[in-house]
């Protein structure tokens, strides 16, 4: 090669150097920004996170005084609806007394104007009874006033326990709906994690497990495939779970069905051998951190089938495992 050539190639390798570094200049900065807005957005989602449990805090405080005030407005009625019971019997009573004090008065009255003399003693009879009439016309004006006072009250303490029930029904179906939103977004992390899973799918509000892929045929222990699915949700639950209110009741319910084809293992029956698999789960659920007192074990047999059919693929589909987030 002659040497003019090969300066001019060494010349060019020397001048791709700074266009390296530029490059990597040019990433870095990309990756220094990207990290920059994870950062942030982690920030502003925190800040969400502590107004919506200011929030939730509020609401059970309204919720609990609500409660303390229906309370309270439920005896008062309950007094007020006495005395008014009270008050009507007296009425009643004084009502039949005057009914019966103004037939003595008509009827001394009739007599005095058919006789054609009236002794004193008459006359002071028919006073006499005209003065207890108007004392008992006195007494009923005063029990007929009493009577609309107490009615009113009623109506009103009848208003305001309607009103009490009214929010404090909006207050519970606002914990439903909270839990309901929990609920997705638990199955819907589960769905991002065991979206590839063959025997894993959602029913409704259900999450399900096919029995296979936990269990080996007729046995309630779990294989290490159902070790490794199981603290998988129980991950993802714990995640979900820390981010419910306390004041919210909730719990998460397994539980376990089986085809209806009699076993020959050391279970009796289908019973025993769901209600055996459900337990498992819980107590896996439990050792790997989720807090018991938000968990249940059902066991269904096969008397909560998903299919009626008689062929392999039906009784594969009813032996399962079921996980419900529900109220308690």
């Amino acid at each position: 090669m002659r040497p003019g050539r090969r300066g001019r190639t060494s010349h060019a390798g020397l001048n791709a150097w700074p266009g390296y570094v530029d490059a990597l200049s040019t990433l870095l900065m990309v990756v220094t920004f990207v990290l920059l807005v994870f950062v942030l957005g982690q920030a502003f989602l925190s800040v969400a996170l502590n107004r919506r449990e200011h929030v939730l805090d509020r609401l059970q405080v309204q919720a609990a005084e609500l409660t303390r005030m229906l309370a309270l407005e439920r005896g008062l009625t309950k007094d007020l609806r006495g005395n008014l019971a009270v008050l009507t019997e007296q009425h009643n009573k004084d009502t039949a007394a005057a009914t019966a004090l103004g037939n003595q008065l008509a009827a001394a009255q009739a007599a005095a104007v058919h006789a054609n003399e009236l002794d004193q003693t008459a006359e002071e009879k028919v006073s006499s009874l005209n003065d207890q009439l108007s004392a008992l016309n006195a007494q009923l004006t005063a029990i007929s006033q009493a009577l609309d006072v107490s009615k009113k009250d009623v109506m009103e303490r009848d208003a305001k326990i309607a009103d009490l029930g009214n929010r404090l029904n909006i207050a519970l179906a606002d914990k439903v709906e909270q839990l309901k939103r929990y609920r997705s977004e638990f199955f819907g992390r589960l769905r991002d994690v065991l979206k590839d899973q063959k025997g894993v799918q959602i029913v409704g509000d259900r999450f399900v497990f096919q029995s296979e892929v936990l269990f080996p045929v007729g046995s309630a222990d779990l294989t290490p495939q159902g070790v490794a699915e199981i603290r998988t949700l129980a991950k993802t639950f714990r995640q979900v779970s820390s981010q419910i209110p306390a004041d919210v009741p909730w719990i998460l319910r397994v539980d376990g069905h089986a085809d209806r084809q009699p076993i020959h293992t050391a279970f009796p029956s289908n019973w025993e051998l769901s209600s055996a698999r459900a337990i498992t789960v819980v107590k896996l659920l439990i050792a790997e951190g989720v807090d018991p007192k938000h968990l249940a074990a059902t066991g269904f047999a096969d008397y909560q089938p998903l299919s009626q059919g008689t062929s392999v693929a039906d009784f594969a589909r009813n032996r399962r495992i079921e996980f419900r987030l529900t109220d308690r």
